[in-house]
């Protein structure tokens, strides 16, 4: 018997990396997972790669859109009943990301996506969490939101900067309605996200890095926790990184 199964969760960036890592981990604990992001073929593939049971429900989404983002919590309120926990794992990074090469509309993008996007999703679940007085939140900020890295980028960091501030504000202003919001900081993970890099990410390195299925028992243990437990904040990189 899973320890999850009378549970739900909503994961944004399900498709691929961290986030389907986190929601098969779930999953496999009986929790009952929709998967969202932009490519709905990417999310199909996922969802029936998944043996389960429960299977896995997905939906598209663009994050920073929040008509879209509307549009998938009516859906999922609709499949789930309500949402236990939502998991905000979308982001993205561009290849010009020092200040002097990228353009402001890359900006714009970075910000929307990485730090608006996970704004609008907690926008729209908060309510029904306050009235039921329980959820949890998992934010996936990154180290470079709480240094700023050079390999990073000028947005990226900027953006991953807003995420921890974010989560800490709401996670502090919405603990005395019973809301647990934690922050994970992941070094280098071997995603899609790589090929965003300047330069290729050699076969050697992307094997050294964190995997995506690394982060998976972490969040189970965190949802397992009682309402009373609360863990803020969570540095996760790989052996080979030097420390934050």
């Amino acid at each position: 018997m899973g320890r999850l199964q009378t549970k739900t969760c909503l994961v944004t960036g399900g498709g691929s990396g961290i986030g389907l890592g986190i929601a098969r981990a779930l999953a496999a604990e009986g929790c009952r997972v929709v998967i969202a992001g932009r490519n709905a073929e990417k999310l199909r593939a996922a969802a029936e790669a998944w043996l389960g049971p429960p299977p896995l429900l997905f939906h598209p989404v663009d994050v920073a859109d929040r008509s879209s983002v509307r549009q998938l919590f009516a859906w999922a309120a609709q499949q789930l009943g309500r949402i236990d926990i939502l998991v905000n794992a979308a982001g993205i990074n561009i290849k010009t990301r020092s200040m002097a090469a990228m353009a402001p509309e890359q900006w714009d993008q970075i910000m929307a996506v990485n730090a608006t996007g996970m704004y609008n999703c907690m926008y729209e679940v908060l309510p029904q969490m306050r009235e039921r007085r329980d959820g949890l939140i998992i934010n996936i900020s990154s180290i470079s939101g709480k240094r700023a890295f050079a390999m990073a980028g000028i947005a990226y960091c900027a953006s991953k900067f807003a995420a921890t501030a974010l989560g800490t504000a709401v996670g502090n202003e919405d603990a005395a309605h019973g809301i647990r919001v934690t922050t994970i900081y992941p070094g280098e993970v071997n995603t899609p996200v790589l090929e965003s890099r300047p330069e290729p990410v050699s076969a050697e390195r992307k094997a050294a890095m964190l995997q995506p299925e690394d982060f998976g028992d972490i969040v189970v243990a965190i949802a397992c926790l009682p309402p009373r437990a609360h863990v803020p904040e969570l540095v996760i990189k790989p052996t080979v990184q030097g420390y934050v």
